[in-house]
């Protein structure tokens, strides 16, 4: 089947908690599905131990004391029990409808990625209600929005995939672009799930360091960025030359244009910066 796993952010701030709560719960509702907990931070493990789900603790992180996500992902492939594996934020819920979406996955040689819905969950959900789906579809309809497509806060993959995954610091922009990147590189079928699978993202607020101009020039962020080559490459779910529609995976004919729309961007920019500078 499938294993999910995560690395949380601490379950000290209550809000925080109630929607990583909420995710984590909602993930364990899927049949024969595995849900691993990465990291230490404070109650990840007692988190772990009270849904009696996975924990590894010993994730390596960076001198600002970040978690990695090379780290987490080689930990996970090694003590995972499925060959099918779903990186996933730990603010996101996902509706029942992903465990018929991955049954029409390749085999093989393919990176899954999928728009989220944005909404506002101030509390913690009832999962033992049998109706808590239909609940969230009806506050969805009513109040959901679905996010750009530079929001990636999902990837499937198989367990032999993404074995070069440099020192990225969790929680910093640039390694989900790196991702798709290097399933374009690899020649690999980078599938758009939006239409497949509900991700609901739990609105919540951000540290300093991670909002505006910070969230792209803190040095943790121009690490991560550092390992693509230029803005260009910064690739996106629009990016994605696959998609699932209609239950059936599809050609997507128009998927290099986003790219062109870049690097034609990044000339006039540089050319421009050039034309100052005489």
């Amino acid at each position: 089947m499938l294993t999910i796993f995560t690395i949380p952010k601490p379950f000290t701030e209550q809000h925080i908690k109630t929607i990583q709560r909420n995710a984590i719960q909602g993930w364990l509702k899927f049949n024969n599905c595995e849900v691993i907990l990465a990291g230490n931070d404070n109650g990840v493990k007692e988190t772990a131990q009270e849904f009696k789900i996975k924990h590894i603790p010993e994730i390596k992180c960076n001198e600002f004391g970040t978690p990695l996500l090379s780290s987490a992902f080689a930990l996970v492939k090694k003590h995972s029990k499925n060959n099918l594996l779903c990186y996933i934020n730990a603010d996101i819920i996902l509706l029942n409808n992903i465990s018929d979406a991955i049954k029409i996955l390749p085999e093989k040689n393919f990176l899954a990625v999928g728009r989220r819905i944005d909404l506002d969950i101030k509390k913690e959900i009832n999962f033992k209600n049998n109706n808590w789906q239909n609940n969230l579809n009806e506050k969805i309809k009513n109040n959901g929005t679905l996010h750009f497509f530079a929001g990636i806060d999902y990837f499937i993959f198989n367990r032999d995939s993404f074995n070069n995954l440099p020192p990225f610091a969790v929680g910093r922009i640039g390694w989900d672009n790196w991702m798709i990147l290097e399933a374009r590189r690899k020649k690999n079928k980078i599938i758009d799930m939006t239409s497949a699978i509900t991700a609901v993202h739990q609105n919540h607020d951000y540290p300093n360091f991670n909002k505006g101009r910070e969230r792209k020039n803190n040095p943790e962020a121009k690490k991560n960025k550092s390992y693509i080559k230029n803005s260009a490459q910064a690739f996106t779910i629009e990016d994605a030359n696959w998609k699932i529609d209609n239950n059936k995976l599809k050609k997507k004919w128009l998927y290099k244009w986003p790219l062109y729309k870049r690097y034609i961007k990044l000339f006039l920019k540089n050319n421009k910066i050039n034309f100052l500078k005489n």
